[in-house]
């Protein structure tokens, strides 16, 4: 089992887009914004060393998410995020379900309210076949 905490306020990938445009040939298309961008820049240097292991075997990733104010939320889109930020930091080598099937499940993941201190727990258990 491995454990840690994100000690930033979560946040949503889907919520966080904008209408961008590639330098060469102008064409628009979505991307994320700044602020995301930022977020999992900062979720690379805080996400420890020991936690990079480029997982690739069957994992269940159950997530506490702690959130500044008490409001609605979709937990999809929040796990969407951490799962993108721990490909990007290689806690694990894919976050693909299908083949091969990594990320598995996400049980016992919730939201809850921390007004002085947002943050994202993680725990990343192995499943059995």
């Amino acid at each position: 089992m491995l454990k840690f905490t994100i000690p930033l306020p979560p946040k949503t990938k889907k919520n966080h887009q904008k209408i961008k445009y590639n330098r060469k040939t102008g064409n628009p298309y979505i991307g994320q914004s700044e602020a995301y961008e930022e977020y999992e820049q900062a979720c690379l240097y805080l996400i420890p060393g020991r936690a990079r292991q480029q997982i690739d075997y069957p994992v269940n990733i159950k997530a506490t998410y702690y959130m500044r104010e008490a409001r609605r939320v979709d937990i999809t889109n929040l796990h969407s995020a951490l799962h993108d930020v721990l490909v990007a930091s290689g806690v694990l080598k894919d976050d693909s379900s299908l083949s091969p099937r990594i990320v598995v499940g996400t049980d016992g993941s919730r939201v809850l309210v921390d007004r002085n201190n947002p943050r994202t727990e993680v725990e990343i258990t192995e499943v059995g076949q």
